[in-house]
């Protein structure tokens, strides 16, 4: 008897999961390995989203059952951080909170598209994004960005791969993984396009406090009444707040689109935990801003030590992210070096030789980049660099 459906059967696992996992189960082995996989602050939750934590667990607030789409106070806490950050405020019909921004993601998807639906996704993309669509029963189309760009995608590009099925456009940045963020021209052109011919925005804004040197956000929903009328905004607590254990994310957007989302969540996830909503309006208030300044400088400062030094590791080409907390170089040069012509098979051997655990750009729609997180300490980023650079001088060929 077949066991497994054929639509579990033709989803991939995440690329990152499985990196980080396979990681931690050598170290487990007694294995010393510098780990660059996931995406996740090393801070710990600022105090003050503990403490509201904590107060709502005592108060009994935290036992039980929450409306479906978030607490209304939340959303409130919301509304009031968007006019803050987009200098907007919506409305709470155009709020939803879900167990996660993966699931915000995943119920627009459910939401928006019939079989046979286009999305186009800028490649490199996050590992999900193609996934979920698939998993949605739309089709993803992927339009390769080039490193000399800075990966973003252009109008040209849009109207290129634009057919009758086209639904969705999306965006992401900063960008997950290669850290690039749009300027404000090149959203109105983006965005332009999307109004033009009619195709709905799915804008993942989930790393917008953690940009760079003279790069500034940009919210494409923030542009033009327009723009904010068929945008859907991804956000949530995770990267900005340090709070990736706490599964809170966001969506906003058009109050039909977030309504549809909203029973997609009655009947799979129910409400998001309680006390992590709770935890979220504080992250949301201004208390947080001095600790989020603090992690976004450190991060900062990071990118700043660890640029020079992996632009000298053989074989990398390597551009400056703007944001978020990744590095994306390109490797062809060093596969050749060192005799891959498989990115899985150089980021294995780098895992198991020279005990650095970083990413494939496979999941990521890129077959020489490798993805590294700058989300850890110093002194590990420096070390796991030298041992790139130690490694493929050694195997150089």
């Amino acid at each position: 008897m077949k066991k497994l459906s054929n639509f579990v059967s033709s989803i991939a696992e995440s690329a990152t999961l499985a990196s980080a996992k396979r990681a931690k189960d050598l170290t487990a082995a007694g294995r010393d390995i510098i780990d660059l996989t996931l995406g996740q602050p090393d801070f710990v939750t600022p105090e003050p989203i503990d403490a509201a934590a904590i107060a709502s667990i005592k108060t009994g607030k935290a036992s039980f059952y929450t409306q479906a789409g978030g607490l209304p106070e939340l959303k409130k806490a919301a509304a009031a951080y968007w006019e803050r950050f987009y200098g907007y405020e919506p409305k709470a019909s155009e709020i939803l909170v879900t167990s996660g921004a993966k699931f915000a993601l995943y119920a627009y998807f459910l939401s928006v598209l019939d079989p046979g639906d286009e999305v186009i996704i800028p490649a490199p993309y996050w590992v999900s994004y193609f996934d979920q669509v698939k998993m949605a029963e739309g089709i993803p189309v992927t339009v390769e960005t080039r490193l000399e760009d800075h990966f973003k995608i252009t109008v040209e590009q849009l109207q290129e791969v634009k057919s009758d099925k086209t639904k969705v456009l999306l965006i992401n940045s900063p960008s997950n993984p290669t850290g690039m963020v749009y300027s404000k021209e090149e959203l109105l052109a983006i965005g332009q396009w999307a109004i033009d011919n009619d195709v709905l925005i799915l804008s993942d804004d989930i790393y917008h406090r953690l940009v760079y040197g003279k790069s500034e956000f940009v919210a494409i929903s923030s542009l033009s009444d327009e723009l904010r009328a068929r945008t859907m905004v991804i956000n949530g607590v995770s990267k900005t707040f340090s709070m990736t254990g706490w599964r809170i994310g966001l969506a906003v957007g058009d109050a039909e689109i977030i309504s549809a989302m909203t029973k997609i969540a009655s009947q799979t996830t129910s409400n998001p935990t309680a006390v992590s909503q709770y935890a979220s309006i504080e992250a949301f208030s201004d208390s947080t801003d001095s600790y989020v300044e603090t992690m976004r400088s450190e991060f900062e400062k990071r990118l700043e030590t660890i640029m020079p030094a992996l632009e000298n590791v053989p074989g990398f080409e390597v551009v400056k992210p703007d944001g978020a907390f990744y590095l994306f170089p390109k490797v062809a040069e060093a596969m050749r070096m060192t005799g891959y012509d498989s990115i899985d098979d150089f980021s294995s051997a780098i895992l198991e030789e020279a005990g650095v655990a970083i990413v494939s750009g496979t999941g990521f729609g890129s077959g020489d980049h490798i993805r590294m997180s700058y989300a850890t300490d110093l002194d590990s980023l420096m070390t796991g660099v030298k041992r790139l650079k130690e490694w493929i001088e050694k195997r150089s060929i």
